[in-house]
């Protein structure tokens, strides 16, 4: 299944890329971190690692580590302001709850 994103996810991905000069798309992946276990990883790609799993949409790739899979599948990756923040907001269906900061989740 992998991962959906966003209109707005793509447009912010594609322009990041496009200013940066270099990239292939951007990784997805799952740490061991926060108070919650898991928090989500994302860094743009210059290079593929061979077993990433590719989902390309709206015209941008997005690089998913196979291990962290199991824990983002289904996920919709969105790229919102609100007020003076703005970041990538995560909707992922696996997640059973999250820490009160925001920063760390749990499947």
């Amino acid at each position: 299944m992998g991962i959906t994103l966003t209109q707005q996810a793509a447009d912010h991905i594609s322009r990041y890329i496009e200013k940066r000069g270099k990239g292939l798309g951007l990784r997805l992946a799952v740490k061991t971190t926060g108070c919650s276990g898991l928090a989500y990883k994302l860094e743009y790609v210059d290079e593929p690692s061979s077993d990433d799993i590719l989902c390309e949409q709206l015209g941008v790739r997005v690089y998913i580590d196979p291990k962290s899979l199991p824990f983002v599948d289904g996920t919709q990756l969105d790229y919102a302001r609100e007020g003076l923040n703005e970041g990538f907001k995560f909707i992922n269906p696996n997640e059973k709850a999250s820490c009160g900061c925001g920063e760390s989740f749990t499947v």
